[in-house]
């Protein structure tokens, strides 16, 4: 937890009106043919009603907020429509959009090419973006040149080479910050730029877990979540997302992980009676380190729960002709008691897939290279790959809409991670009616009198985004079910 910065932020001195009111007029469409590298809405791009609306209530708030927007409901071409109207209106001269990864850098690239914009790509080797950045940076301040777009990564952002441009930056500067919640952490968001005042945030989970101070720097420096906000509901109610089958598949902790498992709770229930004897609620949790830390070494345990691979096992012997599947696996190992297994469940799910039951499958990690990940993106659209067994590195923009099928196996407690999972596979795809996804839900072992309580309280709030999660499916009724005994283990029929 760190104290917000009272820095001076730079406010749009532009009088930026609403483009339009309404689904019907789209004044974009009318726009004349630009040079090369200027913006302009794609002939064919039909923006939806709550994308107009997105982009209403950000120029309504005079060039700041965050949209908030569903996994797969088209952020990036929100953002890029409103890039367009305001180079229409006030001649933008720079585009910077912020990514948290190279692959989403690349994927930025490709969209921003059907907006005739040609830019610069500022990630890893600094003499392949840097003396490109200055010399056209220069262009557009002495007028030989109308528009620049720079997308970088999250890590390059952050270096002098790259804050030493900042400072040749013209006024006519917009700010995207792409999966923004990732800014609000106090390096990235102390490095962001004052002077630029036009700014947008986009992230379908801006709050930051388990970090509210972070979460409010965020909001101050590129404005409020503006309303109103796109749900999960409104993307599928709407036709941004397609329906799916949600399958919860309860999974029970061995012997040795019970124990753990109750020994981290039974120490999480001590630090919180001590900490405040009358108060089980969240947000003491949110504001103790000690309690933080037991959670972590609970989620890995939870994580990497052993029988995750046998119900893996039992899941996909009857699917062996599945395609376009996805796997979700935890990315780290445990210590359970003296016993400390080093095998990333990745792994294992790949040797069961592939070695065992014969699937053409491939790994798809942070270590895979980008035109290697580009190669299995089209296989596996193809159908070539039957699967993808991924970790974190899917959880945040990519976009592969070709999926039909994930099977999460990586529990977490972290809503942005639970949303962000779900709503990638949800993404429509011409050969895809409908989604499904088969959810591993660990149940917590049996637990005595005194940490029952604090088990329920830490429960009650993950439990709600899994019936949450339920509730929209096409099969509501049986996977409601299916969660029933987890729900009347702990007393939990409100959720």
């Amino acid at each position: 937890m760190y104290i917000i910065r009272n820095q001076v932020n730079s406010t749009p001195i532009f009088k930026l009106k609403v483009p339009f009111v309404g689904e019907n007029k789209d004044s974009y469409q009318t726009q004349q043919s630009l040079l090369p590298g200027c913006p302009k809405i794609p002939p064919s791009l039909q923006l939806r009603q709550y994308q107009r609306q997105a982009i209403n209530s950000w120029f309504a708030n005079n060039g700041r907020g965050t949209l908030k927007m569903a996994t797969g409901s088209g952020k990036t071409i929100t953002a890029l429509a409103i890039t367009c109207e305001l180079y229409k209106q006030i001649n933008l001269q720079v585009l910077i959009v912020i990514c948290p990864y190279r692959h989403l850098v690349t994927q930025w690239a490709r969209e921003c090419e059907k907006f005739n914009l040609k830019p610069i790509l500022a990630f890893e080797n600094i003499h392949n973006w840097q003396s490109k950045l200055a010399t056209q940076l220069y262009n557009v301040r002495s007028g030989l040149q109308q528009f620049l777009t720079v997308i970088v990564t999250n890590s390059t952002f952050i270096t002098e080479g790259f804050k030493s441009q900042f400072k040749y930056l013209p006024e006519k500067t917009l700010i995207i910050g792409d999966e923004a919640h990732n800014l609000g952490s106090p390096k990235l968001e102390e490095s962001l730029p004052r002077r630029v005042g036009l700014r947008l945030a986009l992230s379908a989970t801006p709050e930051r877990y388990f970090d509210e101070a972070g979460t409010q720097s965020l909001f101050s420096y590129f404005g409020a979540v503006l309303q109103p906000e796109f749900t999960l509901k409104d993307a599928i109610s709407q036709g941004a997302l397609v329906n799916y089958f949600y399958y919860p598949i309860l999974v029970e902790l061995t012997t040795a992980e019970s124990v753990a498992y109750a020994k981290l709770t039974q120490k999480i229930g001590r630090t919180l009676l001590y900490k405040n004897q009358d108060n089980l609620e969240l947000v003491e949790w949110e504001e103790n380190e000690d309690v933080k830390n037991l959670l972590i070494q609970r989620a890995k345990i939870i994580g990497g729960a052993e029988n995750k691979l046998k119900a893996l096992r039992e899941l996909m012997k009857t699917r062996r002709e599945t395609t376009h599947t996805l796997f979700y696996c935890s990315d780290g190992s445990q210590e359970i008691g003296q016993h400390y297994n080093s095998l990333h469940q990745l792994k294992a799910v790949a040797k069961i897939l592939g070695v065992e039951l014969g699937y053409r499958i491939a790994t798809y990690t942070a270590e895979t290279p980008l035109k290697k990940r580009e190669i299995l993106r089209r296989q596996f659209e193809s159908g070539e790959l039957q699967g993808l067994v991924a970790i974190r590195c899917l959880d945040e923009g990519v976009d592969i809409p070709a999926i039909q099928t994930a099977v999460i196996l990586a529990s977490s407690g972290n809503p942005r991670q639970f949303i962000q999972r779900r709503g990638r596979v949800l993404r429509p795809h011409p050969n895809k009616e409908r989604a499904t996804i088969f959810d591993m839900i660990v149940l917590p072992p049996d637990l005595d009198r005194s940490t029952l309580e604090v088990e329920r309280n830490l429960l009650k709030k993950e439990l709600r985004r899994f019936v949450e999660f339920a509730d929209l499916a096409d099969n509501a009724g049986s996977a409601r079910i299916k969660l029933l005994d987890l729900q009347k283990r702990y007393n939990l029929m409100d959720v």
